[in-house]
């Protein structure tokens, strides 16, 4: 199995964070990106597992392309993001949080707020 990254780019306004990177990663390998603070490693780790979308290249599992792949999916074909630190989910809000979690499952989304409503009152975090 072969994840890979192709040409990727990504633009904040004015800002070109990502510009052209492509990048091989085999089952089993371990791969680092190396940079000064700035130079896109983290923008083009959060395009490669969908946490955000490239404005151009694609992505790929094998032959598949993934790019336009929400990030629970890619979650389903095993490709996984598990942050360093919680900081990550620390603006969002007890609800937020759940859904994120649920997103990672085949519930439709009715059913999944239905789930994250039932989980605030089973843990009394309605008023959180």
């Amino acid at each position: 199995m072969v994840l890979r990254a192709e040409n990727l780019y990504k633009k904040y306004k004015a800002r070109t964070v990502v510009n052209n990177v492509s990048v091989n990663v085999k089952q089993g390998e371990i791969v680092g990106l190396l940079g000064p603070n700035g130079a896109g490693k983290t923008t083009t780790f959060y395009m490669t597992v969908g946490l955000i979308k490239p404005n151009q290249g694609e992505i790929f599992l094998d032959d598949e392309k993934i790019t336009d792949l929400p990030m629970y999916k890619r979650a389903q074909i095993g490709i996984g993001y598990l942050a360093q630190e919680a900081s990550v989910f620390r603006t969002l809000t007890v609800e937020e949080n759940i859904l994120a979690v649920l997103e990672m499952t085949d519930m439709k989304k009715s059913a999944r707020i239905e789930k994250m409503e039932s989980l605030l009152e089973e843990f009394s975090l309605k008023h959180v």
